[in-house]
């Protein structure tokens, strides 16, 4: 499988869009700051979203059309599975 997310800090003022095959493992890396860039520097470790998909060049297309969104459509696509921005990733680590 493969994925395309977002994930945000903890105010929801930056977002990062992403591609992994590996979710749980990346947003655990994003959450220990294991990986130095943007995410590591802006703090940005809650998932807000993410599509599954069992073809890579969808999820490739896909991560680029995405990012090529003005912010106001990129909250619009949050909050049409997340209303209240919640850290979907929660429970995984417990």
């Amino acid at each position: 499988m493969y994925y395309v997310y977002i994930m945000s800090n903890w105010n929801n003022k930056v977002v990062y869009i992403g591609f992994t095959n590996n979710l749980e493992r990346r947003v655990y890396e994003h959450k220990n700051k294991l990986i130095d860039g943007f995410t590591k520097k802006y703090n940005v470790n809650k998932l807000v979203y993410f599509e599954q998909t069992s073809d890579v060049r969808v999820s490739l297309e896909r991560e680029k059309q995405i990012k090529k969104f003005r912010r106001e459509k990129k909250n619009m696509l949050i909050e049409s599975i997340n209303p209240d921005w919640r850290d979907l990733s929660l429970d995984w680590y417990n």
